[in-house]
């Protein structure tokens, strides 16, 4: 209105509107306060996106804590999905199913042992899964051992095909981690699908060796293996997938380096938005901060865009 009648005083448009003129400086000085504000929330969260490149909103929100109070930032989680949306730096999730799994075979299946167990400490349960990952014009496949407790994966390993013997190769890591004084009174559960691999007789056998009991979905239904899946999607969707990978020893260092950013860095909701490393290291209490919207027979709870070179990633410090 200002601008429309300049010969009218400020003043009397205040009057008009039934505000004074401090409240009318007041709110331009808000407004731009908090652009100012809103400007150093994207500036932080495109850091912290650098190598966490699909980090949700409410993750983002727990890292951001810090941030926030250090400059003395009042912001709640809706103004900061606001300020994400403004910006275009909302996370849409992709689902591209895929099969690794053949359990057609003629091997021996055994029985799901996880339906009403729920794991009060790390190493007590384990569960295993296979993803293929594309690189260039072939594809690899990832075989990851994951702590159920912790969500941390203890073990993995990636390869050029599907054999027995790569998959051995991510069990025999995590069983290395193990604690020494873990490994004599070992009671740990290793569950998986009824893949080939799995099965194998020199899979079960190195099972066997380590006295882990063996454990497997029985109906082919994703969420009696939930934990195993949710992992091979987050690094995949939130990680692998937006990297331009030209050959196998590549794609093993980025891997290497993406499985230190989650272990390490990467907040979960369903163990109370700390990192898996920390609540494996230390077998901290936690509470998940999501609901279960499933509701099946089994208590085995589910865990509920740029493309640029792998060198990038690889050259950056990684905060253990």
């Amino acid at each position: 209105m200002k601008h429309n009648y300049p010969k009218i005083g400020l003043g009397k448009f205040c009057q008009l509107l039934g505000i004074t003129r401090q409240a009318n400086y007041q709110h331009f000085w808000h407004q731009e306060q908090l652009a100012f504000e809103d400007e150093l929330i994207v500036l932080e969260v495109l850091k912290i996106r650098k190598n966490h490149r699909h980090m949700g909103g409410r993750k983002l929100y727990e890292l951001l804590q810090p941030f926030l109070l250090k400059h003395q930032i009042k912001m709640g989680r809706d103004r900061l999905f606001d300020v994400l949306s403004a910006n275009y730096l909302l996370v849409r999730r992709k689902k591209k199913p895929t099969i690794t799994t053949d359990s057609f075979h003629r091997f021996k299946k055994y029985p799901n042992l996880i339906r009403d167990f729920v794991p009060t400490c790390s190493n007590q349960l384990w569960v295993s899964d296979i993803t293929y990952w594309r690189i260039k014009d072939s594809f690899t496949y990832i075989s990851f051992v994951t702590d159920a407790y912790s969500r941390k994966i203890v073990g993995y390993h990636l390869g050029d095909s599907l054999q027995t013997s790569e998959t051995i190769q991510a069990l025999e890591m995590a069983i290395s981690n193990l604690p020494d004084e873990h490994k004599n009174e070992i009671q740990l559960i290793h569950h998986s699908d009824r893949g080939t691999q799995y099965c194998s007789i020199e899979y079960i056998k190195l099972l066997d060796y380590n006295n882990l009991s063996i454990s497997m979905t029985e109906n082919g239904d994703p969420l009696e293996n939930a934990i195993a899946e949710r992992v091979n999607g987050i690094i995949k969707e939130e990680y692998l997938d937006d990297y331009q990978i030209e050959d196998i020893q590549e794609a093993k260092e980025l891997l290497d380096a993406v499985i230190k950013l989650y272990n390490n860095e990467r907040p979960h909701m369903s163990i109370g938005n700390l990192t898996p490393n920390q609540v494996h290291q230390y077998n901290l209490k936690t509470e998940k901060l999501w609901k279960n919207y499933y509701k099946k027979s089994y208590h085995c709870k589910p865990i509920t865009g740029l493309k640029m070179s792998c060198k990038s990633i690889l050259g950056l410090s990684i905060n253990m």
